[in-house]
């Protein structure tokens, strides 16, 4: 039998930091969130606008310092174990999220929101599982796990469009405005405002998601998608739907982008907003030096 690679992944080493995880994004508004939020206060110069960004600041500061959750909806766990291809990882990697989803909404006393079936049963099961868990492969041999608590009222505000090819650019930035004006108000702002573009129906949505995990501030890798995304937060920001729908200039904090190749007949975009209380997590379980 092989010998076990030197700190190799295990299902307890997961679930311990899903639970670690869950405790801290449900008090902690996310470090380059809260920073954006601070400079969008700054920056904006209309009165109410500036005191619903004075409450959303000191709400985040209350809920790091006394430990109450950021927002009243602690929202589903969504789990998402990114593992280098070259890594070795046992079959029941991810047998302890439910657990540790359910200690960690039970101990700190978090609103459960998960309902046994959306259609057939709606049963509140009690401890906010299952989680929403998958696994990805890329290059190397690191692990990083990403948690994150999204509420309802955000991802009610999401949207995928099938777009024929011909529609292009224009298209797909009116796909984006327009769920922008018809769903912000919903969705607490001001936002993150995740966009996928590219794949198949089922997993453009999943782009748009995993875009929200992407520090705020930090660009998208390619230029021309950098381009994109300053040229919507621009169109977006113009809206003057403002913090908390009430105007102002700060509707979205940033526009994060994500592509991928897709048939040639189609053009899916995919939109997936992040509230004012985003709460994610991004943990590097092995960090081996990717590509060595």
């Amino acid at each position: 039998m092989p010998a076990a690679q030197p700190g190799a992944l295990t299902a307890d080493a997961v679930a311990d930091a899903v639970y670690r995880a869950v405790r801290r994004c449900a008090t902690h508004l996310r470090p380059d969130v809260l920073a954006a939020m601070q400079a969008a206060r700054k920056d904006e110069t209309q009165p109410r606008a500036q005191s619903v960004l004075d409450c959303l600041l000191e709400n985040a500061r209350i809920g790091q310092e006394d430990g109450v959750p950021i927002c009243q909806d602690t929202g589903t766990c969504w789990v998402r174990l990114e593992v280098g291809e070259e890594l070795l990882i046992p079959g029941n990697i991810l047998s302890g999220v439910n657990d540790a989803v359910a200690r960690a909404y039970t101990d700190g006393r978090l609103r459960m929101s998960v309902v046994a079936d959306a259609l057939l049963d709606r049963t509140n099961t009690g401890d906010n599982t299952p989680a929403f868990a998958e696994i990805a492969l890329r290059p190397g041999r690191g692990a990083t796990l990403h948690v994150l608590l999204k509420g309802g009222g955000s991802d009610n505000a999401s949207r995928v469009v099938m777009l024929a090819p011909g529609a292009g650019w224009e298209g797909v930035k009116k796909v984006v405005l327009d769920c922008v004006r018809e769903k912000a108000a919903n969705a607490c702002p001001p936002l993150i405002v995740g966009v996928g573009v590219g794949a198949t129906f089922d997993k453009v949505a999943g782009l748009a998601k995993h875009a929200l995990l992407r520090e705020v501030g930090t660009p998208a890798a390619n230029p021309k998608a950098a381009d994109r995304e300053a040229e919507l937060l621009s169109a977006i920001n113009a809206t003057g739907i403002g913090p908390a729908a009430l105007g102002g200039g700060a509707t979205a904090l940033a526009v994060h982008l994500e592509t991928a190749p897709c048939h040639i007949a189609a053009l899916p975009v995919a939109v997936n907003m992040g509230c004012s209380a985003m709460r994610s997590a991004s943990i590097e379980l092995i960090d081996w030096g990717e590509g060595k």
